[in-house]
């Protein structure tokens, strides 16, 4: 069988490289990434080379007047700005936003990685399984004299099973085929906060501006899945205590359980920031997520890079007490809780035509016959 997964909004799923500002140069709406093994041996031909070494070694980025000739014609591949006020904004941030993390890659080209998208079904069947009193024992266990490094494996064990007999190993999935360079493009986005405007009122704020290569709105890509037959026989069911109706059908559900509640919180947050292209985005996931629901062999899945908190976790609304209970034992999530306002108050927005208009990461899964 295979599978089909269609980005809705700017999809990120790196390998954790990035281009420093010194990698490549801005030039014609697009990022020119150079090849430095040709540059250095011409360089090393002539007495431009100690130049060069030198302002890669203290310049934030390579100066354009002096070396722009190389973004022209030593570029070993150019990535496309999505909009010319992309390039434009690049110019005004300080070098130390401008590194562009990039898309996974191998020797045949990019690709999306199996474990992005198990992970995400992962986190599904979690949100679907938990119970309440899984947060109340976590809670507990954090609380005590030496809390556990990895507190929350009691839970996910109970919620899907220890490693040899964890639920999600009733499929299996393969990493996509490769798909062309020129699909991707960067895009700029910029971190959106919650500012206390009165009594449950708030106004928007921007934080940070970042560019990151992406794959746009309906870039497919598509591998290979497998659904282990061995685990649907009744015996081997009993013997690992998996309830009787778990297949694809099942974990799909779970999926788009888990993104219906994530996208209503951020139905809710596009309402207090008042933007109007979010939420006009938003409510189309909503629709694709309910209309995916309704095949049953489809679900939409929140993944990669820039979705935050909400999409890793299986219990993504934090006005569960036991919940911030548990976040704050973590010095990372107390401050921001501790401020009253909802949680979490930022979002990474990817910006399209100089507008904020999406979350990033969001695709749909799609399996059938091929």
């Amino acid at each position: 069988m295979r599978y089909r997964v269609t980005c809705l909004t700017p999809v990120l799923v790196g390998d954790g490289n990035r281009l420093s500002p010194i990698d490549y140069m801005v030039w014609k709406d697009q990022v020119n990434v150079l090849d430095q093994h040709r540059i250095f041996r011409l360089l090393a031909k002539g007495p431009r080379l100690d130049g060069y070494l030198a302002q890669l070694k203290k310049a934030d980025k390579l100066d354009f007047a002096s070396w722009g000739g190389f973004a022209q014609n030593f570029a070993g591949r150019r990535i496309p700005f999505e909009h010319s006020s992309a390039a434009a904004n690049w110019a005004r941030v300080a070098g130390d936003a401008l590194f562009i993390p990039t898309f996974a890659s191998g020797a045949s080209g990019p690709y999306l990685p199996a474990t992005a998208v198990k992970g995400a079904l992962r986190t599904g069947m979690l949100f679907a399984s938990a119970k309440p009193g899984m947060l109340t024992d976590l809670k507990q266990r954090l609380q005590g004299p030496k809390p556990p490094r990895r507190a929350a494996d009691a839970a996910e064990e109970q919620a899907l099973g220890q490693a040899g007999v964890d639920r999600m190993r009733a499929v299996a999935v393969g990493d996509s085929a490769p798909v062309g360079k020129d699909a991707f493009k960067v895009y700029q986005l910029r971190v959106s906060t919650l500012q206390a405007k009165g009594a449950d009122a708030y106004t928007l704020g921007w934080k940070q501006t970042s560019f990151a290569e992406m794959a746009p709105p309906g870039t497919v890509f598509e591998g290979n899945w497998r659904e282990r037959a061995f685990f649907t026989q009744p015996e081997v069911r009993r013997a690992l205590r998996w309830p009787e109706k778990l297949d694809r059908v099942s974990i799909f559900s779970a999926a788009n359980e888990h993104s219906g509640r994530v996208l209503d919180l951020h139905k809710k947050y596009a309402a207090w920031t008042g933007l109007d292209a979010l939420a006009a985005s938003v409510a189309e996931l909503e629709s694709r997520r309910s209309a995916a629901q309704a095949t049953g062999t489809a679900c939409l899945l929140s993944l990669g890079w820039g979705g935050g908190l909400m999409s890793k976790s299986a219990w993504p609304d934090a006005a569960n007490e036991d919940l911030r209970a548990v976040l704050k034992s973590f010095p990372f999530y107390s401050r921001p809780l501790n401020t009253g306002l909802p949680f979490p108050k930022t979002r990474r927005i990817v910006f399209m035509a100089d507008k904020p208009a999406a979350l990033p990461g969001w695709v749909l899964l799609e399996v059938g016959q091929g």
